[in-house]
């Protein structure tokens, strides 16, 4: 592999430890710590400009490792494309960083401050991190208006779920959402009657009811059209720099429309995963032009 596709995210990652780990070992009373401060809090602290780290996770299933020493770290504001093969541990990252598998080993933590590993699923969306799957899941029965009110990010008793009505700002934001993801001429239809496409956006405004801080997105261009892939691609552009996106994809075209397009004095990369781990990392040019992903992931 080439010095420019060294793993940028593990030597980021390293310097992030050797920065502030003389700090974290008096804190911890001459402790190792792999990060300063290990406060489990519900704000998100974000000062060293990292949004998530992801440190050596190995994740086994029968003997077989889905995760190899995996290390991966996504900077405030980012869009990171992840590609590889079927069975290179993709869905199983996002598994362990939001909290629906538990690592043999190693770290993940939300900024600097919140261990992921410590946290059920519910407590891992709440502080801030949205996935989408593959298959959109919303609402049926009820229409895009409906689906969005639900997913508002509002206190979810019985009580103020039954009685209470949105406020001003909630239904400014329901409003700018359907705009967003180009719904908002079908607010009042039902969502079982969308495309393949609108529902995918549509779970995707539901997500950002919820004002996550870090969107996984899983396939989401899966089954969609041309053109619905490219409004996508818009639509995930716009998205940049007010969220941080970890977008899994298969289709490099799409992978292409990200890279190239949006905040351009941005460096966009893309890391490729094989056999739970890194494979390469660093601009879609370099990946695409490396032997081994050409041969494990590719093709000639």
């Amino acid at each position: 592999m080439t010095p420019d596709l060294l793993d940028a995210g593990a030597k980021r990652l390293a310097e992030y430890r050797e920065k502030h780990g003389a700090e974290a070992t008096a804190q911890s009373g001459g402790q190792a710590a792999s990060f300063a401060r290990v406060v489990q809090s519900n704000v998100v602290d974000i000062a060293s400009g990292g949004i998530l780290y992801v440190d050596e996770v190995t994740v086994s299933f029968d003997g077989f490792r889905a995760l190899n020493k995996l290390s991966l770290d996504i900077r405030v504001g980012e869009l990171r494309c992840i590609i590889g093969p079927n069975g290179a541990g993709k869905t199983t990252m996002m598994d362990v960083i939001t909290g629906k598998t538990k690592p043999d080993s190693g770290k993940a933590f939300f900024g600097s401050n919140i261990d992921l590993l410590r946290l059920r699923e519910s407590e891992i969306a709440e502080r801030g991190i949205g996935r989408k799957f593959q298959k959109p899941t919303v609402f049926e029965h009820l229409s895009v208006f409906e689906n969005l009110e639900l997913a508002a990010k509002t206190d979810r008793r019985v009580r103020r779920t039954m009685f209470a009505k949105l406020t001003a700002s909630e239904l400014d934001q329901l409003h700018s959402t359907m705009k967003l993801i180009q719904l908002a001429q079908e607010s009042a239809r039902v969502a079982g009657n969308l495309s393949h496409g609108q529902k995918q956006w549509l779970e995707i405004g539901m997500l950002l009811m919820q004002k996550p801080q870090l969107l996984l997105l899983d396939e989401p261009v899966a089954g969609m059209t041309d053109e619905e892939t490219e409004r996508t691609a818009e639509l995930f552009l716009s998205l940049e720099g007010k969220h941080s996106l970890v977008v899994v994809e298969h289709d490099m075209k799409f992978i292409g429309e990200l890279v190239n397009g949006g905040q351009r004095e941005k460096k966009k990369i893309v890391t490729v995963l094989h056999e739970g781990s890194v494979l390469a990392e660093g601009s879609l040019a370099d990946v695409q032009s490396n032997d081994r992903v050409i041969e494990v992931y590719l093709g000639r």
